[in-house]
């Protein structure tokens, strides 16, 4: 029983290994963030999505009027999520974009060759 505990603990081989995906899939996303993904898209974004909540972004649906907003959480309860303002989407499928692009920056440590031009100014100070 201790045995499987210890490798429940360590991390797996992916994890430590230098985190360079193609930009392909970033591609594929693009296209239909919303639909069904190939299982190297899904693993990408199981990665992104399961990244330690402090600092992580997601979308907050701020108004009824289908308005989302990208936020940060802080990962520290009872502090708010940081609100960024300026990236605010009445289309759902840009909010999503925009929110694979900022993952992207943080988990591969560039920008996307085709990122969207202005999306760091629009982060809020």
């Amino acid at each position: 029983m201790r045995s499987s505990f210890r490798r429940v603990l360590r991390q797996p081989p992916h994890m430590t290994q230098s985190f360079q995906p193609d930009e392909a899939l970033a591609r594929e996303f693009q296209a239909d963030p919303l639909g069904h993904h190939p299982p190297n898209l899904q693993a990408l974004l199981r990665r992104f999505r399961g990244e330690p909540v402090a600092g992580k972004y997601a979308l907050l649906r701020t108004r009824h009027e289908r308005v989302w907003t990208g936020v940060e959480f802080s990962g520290v309860k009872g502090v708010p999520l940081k609100q960024h303002p300026g990236l605010s989407f009445t289309d759902w499928r840009a909010a999503e974009w925009a929110v694979f692009q900022l993952r992207w920056r943080r988990h591969v440590g560039r920008p996307l060759s085709f990122e969207d031009p202005g999306l760091l100014e629009r982060l809020a100070p």
